[in-house]
C-alpha cells in the first residue's frame, strides 16, 4: 500500500488530529486514514439548489397554482 506523507502542518491541526486520535481509541494515523476515507470516499450530498437545477422543466405555471379552500371552519361533514 502506498504511503502519504504530509508536510508543513499547523502545530493546531496536528494537536486537533491527536486529541480527535484519542477520542475514538484510534492512533494519529488510523485516524488520518480514518478522515481521508470519510472525506474522499463517501456520497457527496447535492444540495438544494443543486437538486430543484437538475428538475426537468415541464408544466405551465398554471398548472402548479395554489388552491384556496374555501370551506369554512363552522362547515359540519355529514
Amino acid at each position: 500500500m502506498p504511503d502519504l506523507i504530509v508536510r508543513k502542518l499547523e502545530p493546531e491541526l496536528v494537536a486537533a488530529l491527536k486529541q480527535r486520535a484519542l477520542r475514538n481509541g484510534r492512533s494519529a494515523e488510523m485516524e488520518h486514514r480514518t478522515i481521508l476515507r470519510e472525506v474522499l470516499m463517501s456520497v457527496k450530498k447535492r444540495s438544494f439548489a443543486e437538486v430543484l437545477s437538475g428538475m426537468p422543466n415541464v408544466g405551465m405555471d398554471a398548472d402548479f397554482e395554489r388552491v384556496q379552500n374555501t370551506r369554512r371552519p363552522d362547515d359540519v361533514f355529514t
